[in-house]
């Protein structure tokens, strides 16, 4: 629920890009949540299919 931010929750945008190969995609699915929510954290996560774990997580945005 975008809006309600106690701490514990984050929401996704969509669905995660399993497989994605291209950087760009994942660039304008970061714009497009940006414009979409422009007063919002908004996060990045990676994951490595193989460990099983996540790899990389960065704040993309914080609100104003």
């Amino acid at each position: 629920m975008p809006g309600y931010y106690d701490g514990r929750y984050w929401t996704l945008w969509k669905l995660p890009m399993f497989g994605c190969n291209d950087s760009s995609q994942v660039l304008n699915e970061i714009e497009q949540c940006k414009q979409t929510y422009p007063n919002a954290y908004i996060r990045c996560l990676a994951f490595d299919n193989i460990q099983q774990v996540q790899c990389m997580a960065f704040l993309i945005q914080t609100p104003n």
